[in-house]
């Protein structure tokens, strides 16, 4: 027998090459400390911090989720002609979009992954920027990231000077602040962009829920875009408005060539929403009553959560739409974590959406009336 001969084994080209080291810590991790102490609180953790819905998921949808079961084949990347549809209507329906038919629909696994990967899937990298929010849901960041190109933070299109960035995302309300771009602004960003050929990515996954002054638009109101959705892409969820988060139920919508391009990529990932879930999808898009019923209940658990953040001494910024507190004490934000998280009170550090967050901090809507009701007696005790 001959003796095997001992080689050097050469290093592996993915540990070389490892996309993760482009990446931030994850955000969640980084507040392990502070779950662990408000677990520790005597009446259980109230839980602010993630966002996730809490509430039962409608009936409706249920059943729809069931009737849609037993389709044994594969479904297609471009959705049933029945979802797209439904989901073009609905934005006409809700919120006054004209001009869009299924063309412009494209249905997605969730939109933090569509999100996540766009900035590939368009071909972006090394030489290409991406403009995303000072304040933004990570995620943003994370597109540009994972594509190689560069994240650039900006609010206005005068802090951009002579850039002509590929994309640009915005966020209205916005994640985490709450905040409304209004009608000039919307304008001004699409007309903006169009002069330098720049894809608009607005995030509208909180469009639906507003509470103070006028309610947000989406960038393909026709009073935002003159009815031309060249462009310009939507980002909806059905996550918060109808408590499907575990069913990751989302969908783009707007320029017909851009979803045209997705589409065409994301045929060759396999990227398929589930047959069921586009049968729950298509029945929670034609149905508003229980949108209008679950607004209500995140109304009511703001009333009570933001009487006693500012009773305790917060000042809460924005926050006029969306799901969430927008809140300081004009302190470093992982300080605020800390005075809450003693009283069982578990919240995002503002510094999780950008350096501009550092003072501030993020309250969910989203835990149950119990919850929400303990927080509040916790925090004006």
């Amino acid at each position: 027998m001959s003796t095997p001969v001992s080689r050097a084994a050469a290093p592996l080209r993915v540990s070389t090459t490892r996309v993760s080291r482009r990446l931030p810590d994850f955000p969640w991790d980084t507040i392990a400390d502070a779950k662990a102490a408000a677990r520790a609180h005597p009446d259980g953790i109230v839980d602010l911090s993630v966002g996730t819905p809490v509430d039962p998921v409608p009936p409706l949808i249920r059943e729809a989720l069931a009737d849609a079961a037993e389709f044994p084949g594969y479904p297609t990347t471009t959705g049933t002609t029945e979802l797209r549809e439904a989901a073009a209507e609905s934005l006409t329906r809700r919120h006054g979009v004209t001009g869009l038919d299924q063309s412009g629909i494209l249905p997605v696994i969730g939109t933090k992954e569509a999100i996540a990967g766009l900035a590939s899937t368009f071909g972006l990298g090394p030489a290409d920027d991406v403009v995303i929010p000072e304040v933004a849901y990570p995620t943003y960041e994370v597109s540009a990231l994972l594509a190689g190109a560069r994240a650039v933070r900006a609010d206005s299109t005068i802090a951009l000077g002579p850039m002509n960035p590929a994309l640009m995302f915005i966020n209205s309300p916005s994640n985490p602040t709450g905040k409304i771009l209004g009608l000039d602004h919307l304008r001004k960003v699409v007309g903006w962009a169009r002069e330098r050929g720049t894809v608009v990515v607005s995030d509208e996954c909180y469009l639906g829920l507003s509470w103070e002054g006028e309610p947000p638009l989406s960038v393909l109101d026709p009073r935002v875009c003159d009815g031309d959705h060249t462009g310009l892409l939507a980002v909806h969820s059905l996550s918060k408005i109808s408590d499907l988060a575990s069913y990751r139920a989302g969908f783009f919508a707007g320029d017909t060539d851009l979803i045209a391009e997705l589409l065409a990529v994301r045929k060759h990932a396999g990227l398929m929403l589930p047959f069921p879930i586009q049968g729950a999808m298509t029945a929670a898009l034609r149905d508003d009553a229980h949108v209008d019923e679950q607004r209500e209940r995140y109304a009511a658990r703001r009333r009570t959560l933001l009487a006693a953040v500012e009773a305790a001494g917060f000042r809460v910024d924005h926050s006029e739409a969306g799901l969430y507190l927008w809140a300081t004490r004009d302190e470093p934000c992982r300080d605020t974590v800390a005075w809450l998280a003693e009283r069982g009170i578990l919240c995002a550090p503002g510094d999780f959406y950008g350096p501009v967050g550092h003072r501030h901090v993020r309250m969910a809507l989203t835990a149950t009336d119990e919850r929400i009701r303990s927080a509040a007696d916790r925090l004006v005790a």
